[in-house]
């Protein structure tokens, strides 16, 4: 009984802290429900996985909502759809300005956050999106469009996908002016999608930091959307992030064959259409394929199992939330919604995680050598460091989102608190609980 009670104040800890801070989940596909199908993420819903009230209820309060556009629309009418995700973005911003503003920059992030508001940033899921213009991804990024996939099902006309045939063998002579232009410009590269080979040519590239914001560990689900563990090493050395995607086929290999064909099948799709015909076809398409979730077999543990794999590859600094919510078929038991991942309770988990000695109890007095971590569970600092200027400053007032007992981190340690080396050079100012290094002093000091 004092060993749940210890654990019970534990994650009452956590929870206040996690309340205190920024969370981030670095793709978010909920708006294709607003323009596809005109629901209104102001109120709590029944049919999305995220809306505003379960995002304020989850501490995300810095999402990344993509304005993903299926490869099906080509050159102008790839643009054109982009402009309709912008405009309905714009539509939700104008409507409640109250409950969320776009943010640009990380001071904006910061502002907007701090005032209790969520601040969107938002990104272009697929480098179609950008009809081979350099100059259209400049006005995507006035527009405040802040990251770009640089492909999504199939290759495009500069870089191939993990989901189709190589063709260019990477990035091309223009794919690498795409990439560096995104640097300059300050928008973030976003290599989830992308080939291998297309990955590799990236990272020798880019002189910031990437992100990998939807995928996971291939080592554990097999399928070409997910990372290496030579590419989670890339990523770490890079600087980058790797944000854990929710798609149960992404997390367990029992899924990943479904995955693997609903993938084939959508990348295979080219109606011959444009126009209202177009968008029409794509508006049915989307909510057939998302208003009900398909059975899975992935857990709430595989997920903590590949943010565990992250960590071990590349670091605590390199591993994020990428949940890709409203934009998946399936979700593992446990995390149905964005409103999983702070609501749970320590006597919601089964009997042989609250047992006292369990890998739960062991998490809570972070007695777990071999799996002992901080409970980082959100895409925060380094994934937005091509925000700032001069590279390398990061955003470190996202530096955590503490989550609650039968939720993503339920099985991770809580850290400890600590005076050491460690701390002064990296810690929370306020809560002074120990974190990994950030290059910046937390606004919470």
């Amino acid at each position: 009984m004092a060993s749940l009670a210890s654990a019970q104040d534990e994650l009452a800890r956590a929870r206040r802290i996690h309340a205190s801070v920024i969370g981030v989940d670095s793709h978010l596909d909920t708006m294709q429900w607003v323009l596809n199908a005109g629901v209104d993420i102001s109120r709590r819903l029944s049919t999305t996985h995220v809306d505003l009230p379960r995002l304020r209820e989850a501490g995300v309060r810095a999402p990344f909502f993509a304005l993903w556009v299926p490869t099906y629309y080509k050159g102008s009418e790839a643009v054109r759809r982009t402009l309709q995700l912008r405009d309905a973005v714009e539509k939700l911003l104008e409507a409640h300005p109250d409950q969320v503003a776009l943010a640009t920059n990380a001071s904006e992030a910061r502002r907007i956050a701090g005032s209790g508001k969520i601040a969107l940033i938002l990104t272009i899921e697929g480098g179609h999106q950008i009809a081979d213009d350099l100059a259209v991804l400049r006005m995507y990024h006035r527009l405040g469009i802040r990251s770009m996939t640089l492909t999504h099902f199939r290759n495009n006309n500069w870089a191939d996908s993990s989901t189709d045939q190589p063709r260019h063998g990477g990035l091309t002579a223009f794919g690498r002016q795409v990439v560096r232009e995104m640097n300059r410009i300050g928008m973030i590269v976003d290599i989830s999608h992308v080939s291998d080979k297309t990955f590799f040519d990236t990272l020798a590239v880019a002189t910031r930091p990437v992100i990998a914001s939807h995928s996971s560990c291939r080592a554990l689900s097999d399928v070409p959307r997910n990372m290496t563990d030579e590419m989670i090493r890339a990523v770490g050395k890079n600087g980058g992030v790797v944000g854990i995607n929710f798609g149960a086929g992404f997390l367990n290999a029992k899924d990943a064959a479904g995955l693997r064909s609903s993938i084939a099948g959508k990348a295979a799709l080219e109606p011959q259409m444009t126009g209202e015909a177009l968008d029409r076809f794509a508006a049915d398409e989307y909510v057939r394929g998302y208003s009900v979730m398909k059975k899975a077999a992935a857990t709430l543990e595989d997920a903590v199992t590949h943010i565990e794999r992250v960590v071990k590859l590349a670091g605590i600094d390199h591993v994020g939330i990428g949940s890709d919510w409203d934009g998946i078929s399936s979700v593992p038991a446990g995390l149905e919604d964005v409103s999983r991942t702070s609501r749970g309770r320590l006597e919601d988990a089964p009997p042989h995680r609250r047992a006292p000695g369990s890998r739960l109890q062991r998490a809570g007095r972070g007695e777990d050598s071999r799996r002992q971590l901080p409970v980082r569970a959100a895409t925060g600092d380094r994934a937005l460091t091509a925000w700032d200027r001069p590279p390398g400053l990061s955003l470190a007032f996202l530096h955590l989102q503490w989550i609650g007992a039968t939720d993503v981190a339920q099985a991770l340690s809580l850290p400890r608190r600590d005076s050491s080396r460690r701390l002064r050079s990296a810690g929370c100012f306020r809560c002074k609980w120990q974190f990994a290094r950030l290059p910046v002093r937390l606004p919470c000091g």
